[in-house]
């Protein structure tokens, strides 16, 4: 199952202008009883650190031993997108491939940089 603050590598082809696009990290963002059921999930992706060289308010900046990920991450929490359970799966073994676990205290920077992003 797809749980809120785990990261995922997944396929965001196809994108279409700014988009992120590729094989990347996401954030799951969306609740647990959401994400539960046969919907969609709602993510924030997430960019290799060196590619952003500021802080903005919107951006949450994490380190790879924070995260388990293989490179410090920028999640880009006005990068928000909902998608299908099916770009979770590993197609060998037909079950989601966790890639890290955002810390609670950063998953509250998270919800901020998202309330700033929603003016909620």
């Amino acid at each position: 199952m797809i749980k809120r603050g785990h990261i995922y590598f997944v396929n965001l082809n196809p994108t279409h202008g700014r988009e992120q696009t590729g094989y990347r990290p996401v954030l799951a963002v969306s609740s647990d009883a959401i994400n539960r059921q046969p919907l969609v999930v709602t993510v924030v992706v997430g960019t290799d650190a060196r590619n952003v060289q500021r802080d903005y308010p919107t951006n949450v900046r994490v380190t790879a031993d924070e995260t388990g990920l293989p490179l410090d991450t920028v999640f880009l929490c006005f990068q928000i997108r909902s998608i299908d359970h099916s770009r979770f799966m590993n197609h060998v073994t037909q079950q989601p491939d966790i890639a890290g676990k955002m810390p609670d205290h950063r998953m509250a920077d998270v919800d901020n940089a998202l309330r700033m992003t929603l003016m909620i």
